[in-house]
């Protein structure tokens, strides 16, 4: 089984502009991500996919391996699959470029459900932690996940699932972690989908995999990623090198 990580890089960010051409300790934020993935050595390779000349230069003039997106995407999972339409791969993983700090465990998870998965049936594999808190719960920025009694996902959703009309019957309240393992023809797949009703009304690309017939395996983690999204969290960054 041939497993890669693709890191999507966006030159463009709405709160920080530019975040991963930044300073982080004599290198730029995406090249110590890039550094920090192949670092792990799960992966038979490990490429950055970006839409930026500068992110591009960056990679490959340090010796790394960089795709240029030919389109503009509206979904990280679109701008995946352009880039990997053409290379020989079972699984693909999705390492955030902001995130320098990767913590291999929830990784290594996330490659042993497809390595388990004899059957065939899963299509895409992604993480999930347990939220207590009610401000978290209520936050339309933590996505929630639903699953099944074999953890495969029923729904997501940027409101609260399942509503309480019911206290204390034992519900968990599961946050989506947006990491992802795809297998190569759900991605190629996705690409070739139109966006449906619940995708655009939720903002979700996840839903698009739900909505035509895919199944996504969700694995709990207890792992929060320390990514970098305001000039505050490249200053915490900063602190822990």
């Amino acid at each position: 089984m041939k497993i890669i990580a693709v890191i999507p890089a966006r030159y463009a960010s709405t709160r920080f502009p530019a975040k991963l051409m930044q300073d982080l300790g004599g290198k730029t934020v995406i090249l110590r991500t890039y550094e920090a993935a192949v670092r792990t050595q799960l992966f038979d390779d490990v490429f950055v996919v970006t839409d930026s000349e500068l992110i591009f230069n960056e990679i490959i003039s340090h010796d790394g391996k960089a795709i240029m997106s030919i389109k503009e995407h509206e979904s990280g999972s679109d701008r995946i699959a352009e880039a990997i339409e053409s290379i020989d791969v079972d699984v693909v993983v999705n390492v955030q470029g902001d995130e320098p700090f990767i913590n291999i465990e929830p990784l290594e998870e996330l490659i042993q459900i497809f390595r388990n998965d004899i059957d065939m049936k899963v299509d895409l594999a992604s993480l999930m932690r347990e939220i207590k808190e009610e401000e978290e719960i209520n936050n339309p920025n933590n996505v929630k996940v639903v699953v099944d009694q074999n953890r495969f996902a029923l729904y997501f959703s940027r409101s609260v699932i399942p509503y309480p009309r019911e206290k204390n019957v034992g519900v968990r309240y599961m946050q989506h972690i947006g990491i992802y393992a795809f297998r190569k023809q759900a991605l190629l797949d996705f690409y070739s989908l139109p966006m449906k009703s619940l995708e655009a009304s939720e903002k979700l690309e996840q839903l698009r995999y739900l909505e035509f017939g895919k199944r996504i395996k969700m694995v709990e983690t207890t792992h929060v990623g320390i990514g970098i999204d305001t000039p505050e969290d490249l200053e915490k960054a900063r602190k822990m090198l």
